[in-house]
């Protein structure tokens, strides 16, 4: 057993006895970690993965620490409005990453269990819950959700918002795509502007929103000129840090940080070399707590990950002059609402911009929509000549999948791609 797995295992069984010191040994735990990357950053990753890595441990300690601060959110809320707000966000899914990468999970899984939840509801709405009903997670300012993508959050939100007595908003985001849906939720963004200044009792400007949009474009431009040199540049990177790449274009949109992070990612690009490795597109979430998925892309030479629909879809580019139709936009149009189509458009485009040898598709355990989708992406894709794995698996409950069996599976995918390879080039 590790020191991380001893000290999540502390952390678990007092947050069942004594919640209040279950937080503190957790916040003490993550703020070595934070003074860790301050001082002893993690030189293999380029000067990007460095600072996101920081950015959002910064971030996950804050909302623990003054929860009279922090929005508990839905990751695909716009991140915009609450940089306009001053107000530090946390996700569902950025909790349970952070309380499953020091190993405590499985404890909030029992605890989400033994009140009734479901197994098959995602693991990083279950590890969540199971928290927050131990009570070590504090009750945030509000809370704002979605029905955009993930069924999970209809059941979480709701029930915690009761649990807290904490005031909330919902974002109902149309099915269909079109311009009255951008409007109808453009029109919901901006009540959420006043509910965010009633709760706040602080004013909100235009020009704060504004600022914030501007951000996002500006970083949304950053990160499609870094794509568009991926054919040609392999940088380093780890699950772990692409992972923070979500947090960065949702939790963090709009925010000087995020705009900074691109700027030295796209310089990072820039002077990463080209490598003799295989290009892959991600697709969805990062199990970055699988071992087998860590030996085979963290640091790699041999397996770049060029691209992650997830991360592209966050840094989407906005066509709409008016702030809150930008972010409406973002919304309505991400690629998990909706049909399949625009999941597959956006792999193919990413695909070819970055010269992908071969995608992989994680189908995250409980996510009912990727599971569902997942054949009918994999055939369209490699029916367009892009050879596609379904990875099966869970990417916040690591004792949810077995991994002998991802690496036998992702040993023959690599070796089928560098065939391909070889025979595209004899």
């Amino acid at each position: 057993m590790d020191i991380i797995e001893k000290f999540g295992n502390v952390v678990g069984n007092e947050a069942l006895k004594d919640h209040d010191k279950a937080r503190r040994l957790l916040l003490a735990g993550y703020r070595l970690q934070e003074k860790k990357l301050q001082l002893f950053p993690d030189r293999e990753l380029p000067l990007s993965g460095q600072y996101a890595a920081r950015v959002v441990m910064k971030n996950i300690i804050q909302a623990l620490a003054k929860p009279q601060n922090s929005a508990m959110m839905s990751i695909f809320v716009p991140g915009e409005l609450l940089t306009a707000a001053g107000l530090t966000p946390y996700s569902v899914e950025a909790l349970s990453c952070f309380i499953a990468g020091t190993k405590c999970e499985q404890i909030f899984l029992r605890k989400t269990e033994e009140e009734g939840f479901p197994e098959t509801m995602c693991s990083y709405h279950r590890v969540f819950l199971g928290a927050a009903l131990t009570g070590i997670l504090p009750a945030p300012k509000c809370m704002i959700y979605t029905n955009l993508a993930c069924d999970g959050n209809m059941m979480t939100f709701p029930y915690l918002k009761e649990k807290y007595s904490c005031p909330g908003f919902y974002i109902d985001v149309p099915y269909e795509k079109t311009q009255s849906s951008i409007k109808y939720v453009a029109n919901q963004l901006k009540e959420l502007k006043h509910f965010l200044e009633d709760i706040t009792e602080k004013k909100i400007t235009e020009e704060a929103v504004e600022n914030a949009v501007t951000n996002s474009r500006k970083a949304a431009a950053h990160f499609k000129s870094q794509l568009d040199l991926r054919k040609d540049h392999d940088p380093v990177t780890s699950l772990t840090n692409e992972l923070y790449a979500i947090f960065m274009c949702h939790l963090l949109a709009g925010s000087e940080t995020s705009l900074k992070y691109t700027e030295l990612l796209l310089e990072d690009v820039k002077n990463a070399p080209k490598g003799d490795g295989l290009h892959v597109l991600w697709m969805h979430i990062m199990p970055f707590l699988q071992q087998p998925v860590k030996e085979t892309f963290n640091y790699s030479k041999t397996m770049h990950i060029s691209a992650c629909d997830f991360v592209a879809d966050g840094f989407r580019e906005m066509q709409a002059a008016d702030p809150y139709e930008a972010m409406a936009e973002k919304m309505v149009h991400c690629i998990y609402n909706g049909s399949v189509k625009e999941r597959i458009q956006m792999a193919e485009k990413l695909a070819k911009q970055t010269d992908a040898e071969g995608g992989i598709l994680f189908a995250h355990w409980g996510c009912k929509g990727t599971i569902g989708a997942s054949g009918l992406i994999k055939n369209v894709l490699e029916t367009a000549g892009l050879p596609t794995m379904i990875l099966d698996g869970d990417g916040c409950n690591p004792a949810n999948t077995s991994d002998g069996q991802v690496s036998t599976r992702l040993q023959a995918f690599a070796e089928m791609l560098e065939k391909n390879k070889e025979e595209k080039h004899s």
